[in-house]
């Protein structure tokens, strides 16, 4: 069963599951791939929605002196991730193989996205 279903994959999806195999030595080789796993705009606006939101958490939480809402940074920021990696995407987050590489990619395209060098825009 497994045959045939890798026999009926495209090669664009073959070349995915490869590089999800590949080790990385450096964040610099990783990102390429990390914004490969992020070519639908929606999942990238969910990231970024995601970002914001922890952020202003953040915020919130240390001018209000709440530092127990900082336990929802997690949820809050793999949560938006998620619903556009498995609804808009359609693959598997990065985070499960490359975690370290992948929390520095979200931030890096949080930033491309702010200086207007990703755009958020088909």
């Amino acid at each position: 069963m497994y045959v045939q279903e890798y026999a009926n994959i495209t090669l664009e999806q073959r070349e995915r599951l490869s590089d999800m195999d590949k080790k990385y030595n450096s964040f610099s080789e990783f990102y390429p791939y990390y914004l490969s796993e992020h070519e639908n705009n929606t999942c990238r606006l969910l990231h970024f929605i995601g970002s914001w939101c922890v952020l202003a958490l953040i915020a919130y939480s240390v001018t209000t002196n709440q530092l127990v809402l900082l336990w929802f940074i997690p949820v809050i920021g793999y949560g938006f991730a998620w619903v556009g990696h498995f609804f808009y995407e359609h693959n598997k987050p990065a985070t499960f193989q490359y975690p370290l590489y992948s929390l520095m990619g979200d931030w890096v395209m949080f930033k491309d996205i702010l200086v207007g060098k990703i755009s958020l825009k088909s």
